[in-house]
């Protein structure tokens, strides 16, 4: 995620011509109505890290970027755990009040494919349908970074079923293909995806996949779904958070956004639940930004990154990585204008 941004080449004058294309096809910038339909208000946050790195092995260098779900009444995180040598694989930890978490002590993926060799295994989200866990990540080989899938019946044994987007092969993203974000539910008899893909302007957007049995997708739109707003928190990236929600009022979904100086943030976007492409409103104002030393400082400053969302009660929690290098939380409570 951050990272990799940070280590990629200024823009050149052509990359400055595509995105001016792609700012001028991609509709006016919606504006907010001055009662925004989507209200998060932030209940709680951890104060310290919930899981630090560990050791000199495989988590020396970070546990962050963790999906969540709830099963059996624990909340379980699959995440990023990074060693030394920038190698990512994907770590298991699970708690019974979703603050005091125990890790596994091997990690449930690890690099195995040309895909994914000496980058590995990055930035999960997880979700369920039916009886099985589906799990989009990012396959990185230190060239390429590709959204890829695995799937599972229990969270720990899971079956790789390949790069789900190509680099370099987008309608749009010329560049990486990342973070891929799937509708729990059919729509118009198709499922969905958002995720982020690069243009040629170096910048991340967010793009919309869809498929017809969740292993087979392609591009469903000609442009970003996410259009580009100068000078804003997310001018930079806009880079998909958890699965989507669901609601009476449309597709909530949230994301991280980063701006000019890679500050990165956690918003949201409402997205109509009969056209997933068509975007009705989005945040004015990140409700999460990095504020403590912890998320401030880190193998990469300044960044709180949401992959993972569960619901308890009334309330959401959602689970971050901050600077890369660990694993917060957050108590929050969503609650939509009529």
């Amino acid at each position: 995620m951050a990272l990799h941004t940070r280590v990629r080449a200024l823009l050149s004058a052509a990359a400055l011509s595509a995105i001016a294309l792609i700012a001028d096809d991609s509709g006016p910038a919606l504006q907010e109505s001055p009662v925004a339909p989507v209200h998060v208000t932030v209940n709680w946050s951890s104060p310290t890290p919930l899981i630090s790195p560990s050791g000199p092995g495989f988590s020396s260098a970070g546990r962050f970027n963790p999906a969540a779900l709830l099963q059996n009444g624990k909340t379980v995180l699959l995440f990023r755990e990074q060693d030394r040598g920038g190698t990512s694989r994907i770590g298991y930890a699970s708690s019974s009040d979703g603050v005091r978490f125990t890790v596994r002590e091997q990690p449930v993926l690890v690099p195995e494919t040309d895909y994914e060799k000496d980058g590995g295994a990055e930035d999960p989200r997880v979700l369920k349908i039916g009886s099985t866990y589906y799990m989009t990540y990012t396959g990185y080989n230190k060239h390429d970074a590709q959204l890829c899938l695995a799937t599972s019946s229990d969270l720990i044994h899971w079956q790789r079923k390949g790069v789900l987007l190509p680099a370099y092969k987008g309608r749009w993203n010329t560049g990486w293909t990342k973070s891929g974000a799937i509708v729990s539910q059919k729509i118009n008899g198709k499922w969905w995806m958002y995720y982020l893909g690069t243009s040629p302007d170096k910048r991340d957007y967010m793009g919309l996949a869809s498929s017809e049995d969740l292993m087979h997708w392609s591009d469903a739109t000609e442009l970003p779904v996410l259009p580009r707003r100068e000078g804003s928190f997310d001018s930079r990236v806009m880079e998909p958070g958890p699965p989507p929600i669901i609601a009476d009022q449309g597709i909530l979904l949230i994301y991280n956004g980063a701006d000019d100086n890679l500050i990165y943030t956690t918003a949201w976007a409402l997205f109509d639940k009969s056209d997933p492409s068509k975007l009705l409103a989005r945040a004015d104002q990140p409700f999460l930004r990095p504020t403590t030393e912890w998320q401030r400082v880190g193998q990469v400053p300044n960044v709180v990154f949401t992959e993972g969302m569960v619901q308890r009660g009334n309330e959401w929690w959602i689970y971050y990585g901050a600077a890369d290098k660990y694993i917060g939380a957050s108590r929050i409570a969503i609650s939509f204008t009529h």
